[in-house]
């Protein structure tokens, strides 16, 4: 590892497998890294308990200290161990499941996951954007409002506007600090709405980034999303994070131009998916970065590797 880079603070913003795949890599270039997890899961065994034991849903901030834990330590992989669909167990992860109990005994959901990072030896650290139950409501293409993550998700119509219930809670702390602190800032890859906007409409966070003097990098999807982002091309992402969040908060895009393989491309197409495209002429200043970040699993995904060093390489190495 770099000694200068060590120095570097980074903060990444997002949810779901696309944040996590980016800790994965990062944790190579760097000790200093804050994970600002989106809280708004409501499917799978997080959204089960959420609604019955009135938790935050632990699942995506689980895979981040996962991703930043040593790949062979054994807790790990503990942690992510599900348990057979059978039972009342069925579904859950071993990890969410800790979590859940930590938080009762250290007394608050962001004391679980410090001790939890402590027990993972994670590098760095992992926050979750607010403290408060959140939901997500969105206002789709169609008319039609839908409430929750899972169902804005499923929904066969874009996405025009992105709410959060209650209206602009309060950043969890040490969020807005670790914003302030950055030297760099790295937004995705994740779902645009309910992984990268969703953070962005908790109160401040969205101003402490257009305040920030650090670069601030939006990592596209490789991939649009059937019904939330159809059609979308690297213009439509930055519109809707900017419409949401203000202007100028974005200095360096990365965007995918590597070959999807034929197998995969054909099964995403099938379901109304296609690649994210940078268009030749965009009105936005940002500066483009295009590299093949594919990874080589069955999924269009992005190689945490790749991503990495692509990071460290045209941003980090120059600040």
């Amino acid at each position: 590892m770099n000694k200068t880079l060590k120095r570097s603070k980074i903060v990444a913003l997002g949810g779901g497998t696309g944040l996590a795949n980016l800790l994965r890599g990062l944790k190579k270039y760097s000790c200093d890294i804050t994970a600002v997890v989106a809280v708004t899961d409501d499917g799978g065994s997080s959204g089960r308990l959420r609604r019955e034991l009135g938790i935050l849903p632990p699942g995506d901030i689980r895979n981040c200290l996962v991703a930043l834990s040593q790949e062979e330590n054994l807790m790990a992989r503990l942690f992510q161990y599900r348990f057979p669909a059978e039972g009342s167990l069925a579904g859950h992860s071993f990890g969410n499941l800790f979590l859940t109990a930590m938080s009762a005994i250290t007394g608050g959901f962001d004391k679980a996951i410090y001790s939890s990072g402590e027990v993972l030896a994670i590098s760095g650290r992992v926050l979750p954007v607010t403290l408060k139950s959140v939901t997500l409501s969105a206002g789709l293409a169609d008319g039609n409002i839908v409430d929750g993550e899972t169902n804005i998700s499923r929904s066969s119509s874009r996405v025009k506007t992105l709410m959060i219930k209650p209206y602009s809670p309060p950043a969890a702390p040490m969020v807005l600090d670790a914003i302030a602190e950055a030297d760099c800032i790295i937004m995705g890859p994740g779902s645009l709405y309910t992984s990268v906007i969703a953070n962005l409409l908790v109160e401040g966070v969205a101003d402490a980034i257009a305040a920030s003097k650090a670069a601030r990098v939006y990592v596209s999807n490789i991939m649009t999303q059937p019904g939330e982002t159809s059609g979308y091309t690297i213009e439509d992402h930055i519109s809707a994070i900017e419409s949401h969040a203000g202007q100028n908060i974005i200095d360096y895009i990365i965007v995918n131009d590597g070959s999807i393989p034929a197998g995969i491309a054909k099964r995403y197409a099938k379901e109304g998916s296609a690649p994210v495209k940078a268009e030749k002429k965009a009105r936005f200043k940002a500066r483009i970065i295009k590299a093949d970040l594919v990874g080589l699993d069955e999924y269009a995904r992005h190689n945490p590797d790749k991503l990495a060093a692509v990071i460290y390489k045209k941003i980090l190495k120059k600040l």
